[in-house]
C-alpha cells in the first residue's frame, strides 16, 4: 500500500457523531518565537524525565501512547457511517483503504487535558520516539489538537540533558513517510484479522484469532511441531575415557571414541530424524559392542597418534538489536522477551540506556569515544585496539534508523556506580548492555587450539581411536569483559578454555 502524500481522514470527534474530513496538517518549520512551550511525549515516565532537563517555560505532558486509532467497536463508529458495509472494518476498502479514526474513549480525558495545555502555549513540541509508531503518534495528535502554534517534531535516541537540548535545537516536520508506513501496517492488521479470525470460530474453535504477525509464527511453531512428531529416535552407544599420561605427574587425558577397525563410529547427526535409521555408513555401536570394546581396551596400551594445533582470533560481538537482547537476556538472566522490553523501556525512559527498539549495530561517534576511554580505565591500553570497530547490520532490509542499545550519555556509568539506584531486574540489564557494548570495542581474543588422536589395541575389532581436543586463551581481549551466551550448551562448553597436557606423537598412555 504505497502512498506519496498525506491524506484526509475521517475523525469523530470528542464532542459529535459524526464530522466533515479534516484537511491534513503539516508540522511547521522550526521558529524561534514564544515563551511557554508544550512538549507532548507517549508515556508518563519519559514525561517525568525530560522535565528534569528542560526549564520552567517549558511544559512535558504525556500522550499515554495512542490517542486515535481505528474503531474497535460498533459504539465507536459515527452514526452517519454506520450503515457502510465497510464500517466494521473502520477501513473502506473501496476508497483506497481509506481508514477511519476515532479518539479512543479512554483518551478523550487526556485529550481535553493537552488542548487545555495547548491554549496557554506559544509553541508545541511533539517529541514521541522515532519509529513509525512514534511518528504515527506525533501526526495523529498534530491532526486532533489542531494547533494554532508553531509546531517542531523533536526526536532523540536518549533521554540525558545532551540529547534532549540537543533536539530541541534541531527539530524537523513530521516524516510522512513514517506514518504511511505504520498506517499501512495497521490496516493490514485489521483487514486480516476481522476477516480471518471468524473464519477460524466457524472452522476450528470460538475465540481463536489471526493476524499479520501472529499467524505466521503460528505456522512456524506448527511446523516445527510437525516435525517433532515426525521424529524417531534411535538408539546408538558410544565410548568415553579417561587416560593416564606415564609421567610422575599422571595426568589424565578425556578422550571420546571416534573411529574402529577404520571405520567412523556413529553419533546422532548420522541418523535419519523422520525414519530414525542410520543414514550414513558410519558403525552403529549397540550396547553389547560398546561394552566388549570397552572391557578389551581397559587392558589396552594407548600412543598419541597426531598432534595438531592452530592459533585461532575471535572477534567481539556486535551490540545489541532489539532482538539479540531478548535472546541474550533470555539465555542469561532467563527473562521473557515482553520481560526485556518492559524493563528495557523503563531504563531507557529514566535516561540509563539508548532507544531499545532498533536493528542497528552502529554506535555514535559519541558512544565509541565513551566505550575507548572506559576500556583504557578499566583494562588497559593493551586491551584497545588502534581503530575503532565499526558494525554493519546483518539483516536484509534493517533500516538502521536508531543507534545500537548501549548505555546513554557520553560518558558510561559502570554497572557498580549504579547498585543501589537500579532494581534488581533493571540492573541485571543494564550489565548486560554495558558489558556487551563495552567489550564490542575492545581487542580480539586470540589462543591455540588443539586436536590430538590416541590410538589402542581393541583385539578383534582393530584399532580403536579416540580424541580429544583443547584450547588455551593467550591474550583474553574482549573476553575479559563479556562472553556471548549460547543457544547449545555443547557450543558453551567449546568456548572453554580447556587446557591438556603436553603431548607429542608416539607418547604412551594408559
Amino acid at each position: 500500500m504505497c502512498r506519496t502524500a498525506a491524506r484526509n481522514h475521517r475523525e469523530r470527534p470528542v464532542t459529535t457523531d459524526a464530522a466533515p474530513r479534516p484537511a491534513r496538517r503539516r508540522a511547521t518549520p522550526a521558529t524561534t518565537g514564544g515563551s511557554r512551550r508544550l512538549v507532548i511525549v507517549e508515556s508518563p515516565a519519559k514525561a517525568r524525565t525530560i522535565s528534569q532537563y528542560l526549564g520552567s517555560d517549558y511544559v512535558v505532558e504525556s500522550s499515554i501512547g495512542h490517542i486515535r486509532d481505528l474503531p474497535s467497536s460498533a459504539a465507536q463508529i459515527p452514526a452517519a457511517l454506520k450503515k457502510q458495509a465497510w464500517a466494521r472494518l473502520g477501513v473502506d476498502i473501496e476508497n483506497n483503504f481509506e481508514p477511519l479514526y476515532v479518539i479512543s474513549p479512554e483518551k478523550t480525558a487526556q485529550v481535553a487535558k493537552l488542548r487545555a495545555l495547548l491554549k496557554n502555549a506559544d509553541e508545541l513540541f511533539l517529541a514521541t520516539d522515532e519509529d513509525r509508531e512514534g511518528e504515527a503518534i506525533a501526526w495523529h495528535l498534530n491532526e486532533v489538537l489542531k494547533p494554532r502554534v508553531p509546531v517542531k517534531r523533536m526526536v532523540f535516541h536518549e533521554i540525558t540533558r545532551p540529547a534532549i537540548e540537543a533536539a530541541i535545537a534541531n527539530p524537523r516536520d513530521i516524516d510522512l513517510d513514517l506514518v504511511h508506513a505504520q498506517e499501512a501496517r495497521r490496516i493490514l492488521d485489521r483487514l486480516y484479522g476481522y476477516e480471518v479470525s471468524p473464519v477460524l470460530w466457524k472452522k476450528v474453535a470460538p475465540r481463536l484469532s489471526a493476524g499479520r504477525v501472529q499467524s505466521v509464527a503460528v505456522r512456524l511453531i506448527v511446523e516445527r511441531e510437525r516435525q517433532r512428531m515426525r521424529f524417531r529416535a534411535a538408539q546408538y552407544w558410544d565410548l568415553d575415557a579417561v587416560l593416564a599420561i606415564q609421567t610422575p605427574a599422571a595426568d589424565r587425558v578425556p578422550a571420546r571414541l571416534v573411529e574402529v577397525g577404520g571405520r567412523r563410529v556413529a553419533s546422532g547427526r548420522d541418523f535419519d530424524a523422520e525414519t530414525g535409521t542410520l543414514a550414513s555408513d558410519a558403525r552403529l555401536l549397540a550396547e553389547t559392542d560398546a561394552k566388549a570394546i570397552a572391557a578389551t581396551l581397559s587392558r589396552a596400551k594407548f600412543v598419541v597418534d597426531d598432534v595438531q594445533e592452530r592459533p585461532f582470533t575471535q572477534r567481539p560481538p556486535a551490540p545489541f538489536i532489539t532482538s539479540t537482547i531478548q535472546q541474550e537476556a533470555a539465555r542469561k538472566l532467563r527473562y521473557s522477551a515482553a520481560r526485556t522490553m518492559a524493563v528495557a523501556q523503563r531504563l531507557y525512559e529514566n535516561g540509563y540506556i539508548t532507544y531499545m527498539r532498533t536493528d542497528s549495530t552502529n554506535l555514535s561517534e559519541q558512544a565509541v569515544a565513551a566505550a575507548r576511554a572506559q576500556i583504557r580505565e578499566l583494562y588497559g591500553p593493551t586491551y584497545l585496539p588502534d581503530a575503532p570497530r565499526q558494525y554493519t547490520a546483518k539483516a536484509r532490509g534493517a533500516q538502521e534508523a536508531h543507534e545500537a542499545i548501549r548505555p546513554a550519555g557520553d560518558a558510561f556509568r559502570t554497572p557498580e556506580s549504579l547498585q543501589g539506584e537500579l532494581d534488581a531486574d533493571a540492573h541485571r540489564l543494564y550489565d548486560l548492555v554495558w558489558k556487551r557494548t563495552v567489550a564490542s570495542q575492545m581487542r580480539d581474543a586470540n589462543g591455540l587450539r588443539t586436536s590430538v588422536r590416541l590410538s589402542g589395541d581393541a583385539g578383534a575389532e582393530g584399532r580403536a581411536v579416540f580424541q580429544t581436543s583443547g584450547k588455551v586463551i593467550s591474550f583474553p581481549g574482549f573476553l575479559r569483559a563479556y562472553v556471548e551466551g549460547s543457544d547449545d550448551p555443547d557450543a558453551e562448553l567449546e568456548d572453554q578454555e580447556r587446557v591438556l597436557p603436553p603431548l607429542a606423537v608416539g607418547q604412551g598412555l594408559d
